[in-house]
Parts: structure tokens; C-alpha cells; sequence
């Protein structure tokens, strides 16, 4: 594994498990079998409905408390100072943890303007030690810089969509200058036609990879942490086997040409829904 050191000193490990639209049902077999596996970061969210699947599966493991990061955010409906602090509460309670590794606001919704009375209260959260980083999710260039010009603590991670056909150049450049980590989430545009793209499939074979490992490598080596969600054993395996080999330098620049600006998810300053 590799790991990120984030801009509080905190070390993230680069490749980790989500479990976005996995039911809470399954959730807890999924992230027993991610931790078998050896993932060690597991990222999920109150509006998932899975936390408390989640943490049944945290109290069953054997692996201790101080080798897991755990991420999970506060949803839309809960923003705002005080309801974000009730959210936390119910969150930790569900995980069945005394704190959490990261907190994340998951949308800025800016329809509602409540994103930064929401961030003073991860950093309350933060001050208090129940969270060990804060950060955001889906924030763009503009969102980051009113947090940063109006609240003490700089965001840890900005987890936004990645993938070849949505590279994020320029916030990427943005959270890179202002020491934030970006995190990708969709980092294989939810399994769709990236993986089928024909330099994709030409660089699998080149290299004896799958098209996933090629594509979670290239986001290792633009210096992002990345969370794929799988349920299937065999492909937890195949997503962390990506530590053994490199792109080559044209072949990244090759992928870098992939880069269309097309999103699987909502446009931020769009994203209102509570």
C-alpha cells in the first residue's frame, strides 16, 4: 500500500474501499471481505444508508482500530452548524467508533448557502478529536476558496468524480497549490465505456493488466487517492494488485488525451437536492 500524508500530518493509504449503493445488508460482507483483502481505508456516507453495516463489519475484524481510516460524510438534508453536530453523533453511533479518520461535507449545495456554517462545525468536530481530518466532497475551485478565506482549518481532501474522461485538470492544480488531497470517487466512470476505450484495452494488454488496474494506476500516478467499489471478491484482489507495475510517461500523456470533460454525477454548483 501506498499512503498520502495529508496537510495536518495525517497519513491516508492512497487506495481504499467504497461502498457507495452497496445495501446495508451486504455492506457488512462486503467490507469484512475488502478488510480480508487488505484495504484498510473504507469510505462510506449517511445518505448510503450502510454506516451501520459498515461498522458491524469494523467490529468484527481482528485488524485494530489504529490501522483502519474510516471516512463518512455529513449529507445535504444535515447541513448547517447544529445539525451537522446531530448527524456526526448519529454517524459515529451507527459505525460504532469514537471517532472517524475523515468527515466530509458531501455536497456544497450552494442553492442553500449553508456549506460554510457546515465546515465550522467539522472543525469543532476536529478540534474536539473526534475526527482526525475534515475535508469536502464535490467542491470546485470557488467552494474551496470561500471555506479557506472564512474558516481556520484548510480542508484535508476534496473527494470529487475522476476518471480519464473527467480528469479535473484545473482543480486538481488548484487543491494541488493549497496542499489539499484529492481524492477520486467513480475512479472507473461506475464500470462504463472508459474501460472499453480502445487505448484503455490497447494499455491493458501492453502491460498484462486489466483495464481497471491500467486505469486505478493512472490515478495513483496523477498523485490521487482513489476508492473503487466493488462487491466481488476476485475484483477487490485485481483493484489492489496495481503496487507491481508503472506507466510509462507517453503512455500517461496518451491517457491524458482521453480528458472530455464527461461526468457519471451531478455538476457541483448544480447539485441542490436534499
Amino acid at each position: 500500500m501506498q499512503y498520502k500524508t495529508l496537510n495536518n500530518g495525517l497519513r491516508m493509504p492512497q487506495l481504499g474501499y467504497g461502498v457507495w449503493k452497496v445495501p446495508n445488508e451486504e455492506a457488512t460482507t462486503a467490507v469484512e471481505q475488502a478488510l480480508e483483502a487488505n484495504y484498510r481505508l473504507i469510505d462510506t456516507a449517511k445518505v448510503y444508508g450502510n454506516e451501520r453495516g459498515v461498522g458491524k463489519a469494523l467490529a468484527n475484524s481482528k485488524v485494530s482500530r489504529e490501522d483502519l481510516f474510516i471516512t463518512t460524510k455529513v449529507w445535504n438534508a444535515d447541513q448547517g452548524y447544529e445539525n451537522t453536530l446531530k448527524a456526526f453523533d448519529t454517524s459515529l453511533e451507527k459505525l460504532g467508533l469514537d471517532y472517524v479518520d475523515l468527515y466530509l461535507i458531501h455536497w456544497p449545495t450552494p442553492k442553500y448557502d449553508t456549506y460554510v456554517e457546515t465546515y465550522k462545525a467539522l472543525e469543532k468536530l476536529y478540534k474536539d478529536g473526534r475526527t482526525k481530518a475534515i475535508g469536502v466532497c464535490n467542491f470546485d475551485i470557488e467552494h474551496l476558496q470561500r471555506i479557506m478565506d472564512e474558516c481556520e482549518v484548510k480542508p484535508a481532501v476534496n473527494q470529487v468524480e475522476c476518471h480519464p474522461f473527467l480528469q479535473q485538470i484545473e482543480l486538481k492544480q488548484f487543491c494541488k497549490d493549497h496542499d489539499i488531497q484529492v481524492e477520486a470517487y467513480s475512479p472507473l466512470m461506475n464500470g462504463t465505456n472508459v474501460m472499453q476505450h480502445e487505448l484503455i484495452q490497447a494499455l491493458a494488454d501492453q502491460y498484462s493488466k486489466t483495464p481497471a488496474q491500467i486505469i486505478l494506476r493512472w490515478q495513483l500516478q496523477t498523485d490521487v487517492i482513489v476508492i473503487p467499489k466493488t462487491i466481488t471478491p476476485s475484483r477487490m484482489e485485481e483493484n489492489l494488485n496495481i503496487f507491481d507495475f508503472e506507466l510509462n510517461e507517453a503512455d500517461m500523456d496518451k491517457i491524458a488525451t482521453l480528458d472530455r470533460n464527461e461526468r457519471n454525477n451531478g455538476v457541483p454548483s448544480e447539485m441542490n437536492h436534499r
